[in-house]
């Protein structure tokens, strides 16, 4: 049974029209995803972008990698993403064990993440495992103008703060038969704890994708990526 990459990419996006297709580092958003999966040939077999854009489809062509045309009634602004994901299962004709979902607005990644992340998926036998980080800030809620701590109490130190962690979106790796169920990250998935300043990056507004080019410029990102179209097939 194969281990497949999948990269959601719809055409539609409110806040950041055409933030999939927008450069970064000199390539299209959804570029750096599809390099980071093909430099991962040990241990992904295939690679699918799922998309409703034609231009995001002619794109992941020009890179070598196989595109699932996603209907219209699964791009959405409220469809979620394991709905996508579903769809490229249920379009191959092969058996799938594992998934592993790489998310165009998460494009800078730590070379050997996806290694680390896969052993540790394999070794403890998780049916799911996802990336997380750690949350340093003070946390509340405001009710009828009040703040109400969260996290901790007035006048604590942060540094003596329980620690609390976010879903940071780097990598997710599912088994076949959950994504079916519309499952991507189980009750007993293993959190892989990831605290860089790449966790920080979410793309959906100009202002994350100008950090993003900041960080690039500032971790020679270009070492690890070419701009160039793929030759080969994925």
């Amino acid at each position: 049974m194969k281990t497949i990459a999948i990269i959601p990419a719809r055409g539609g996006s409110k806040r950041l029209p055409n933030k999939n297709i927008l450069s970064l580092g000199g390539v299209p958003l959804i570029v750096h995803s599809i390099l980071y999966a093909q430099k991962n040939k040990a241990i992904i077999d295939e690679i699918y972008v799922s998309t409703d854009d034609e231009t995001i489809k002619k794109i992941a062509l020009e890179y070598g990698v196989q595109v699932i045309d996603r209907p219209e009634y699964l791009s959405g602004d409220l469809e979620p993403t394991v709905s996508a994901l579903r769809h490229v299962l249920e379009s191959l004709d092969f058996e799938v064990e594992n998934v592993i979902l790489l998310q165009p607005t998460n494009p800078l990644r730590e070379e050997k993440l996806l290694k680390d992340a896969f052993e540790v998926y394999q070794k403890g036998n998780f049916d799911s495992l996802f990336t997380v980080s750690r949350s340093h800030h003070k946390l509340g809620k405001i009710n009828d103008n009040t703040f109400i701590p969260f996290n901790y109490e007035i006048g604590q130190r942060s540094q003596d703060l329980d620690p609390l962690y976010f879903e940071n979106g780097l990598l997710y790796i599912s088994k076949a038969p959950l994504i079916l169920q519309e499952i991507i990250i189980s009750e007993t998935a293993y959190p892989l704890e990831v605290n860089s300043n790449f966790a920080n990056v979410d793309i959906d507004t100009q202002d994350d994708l100008d950090y993003a080019e900041y960080l690039w410029d500032k971790f020679s990102f270009k070492k690890q990526h070419t701009p160039n179209p793929s030759q080969e097939g994925s």
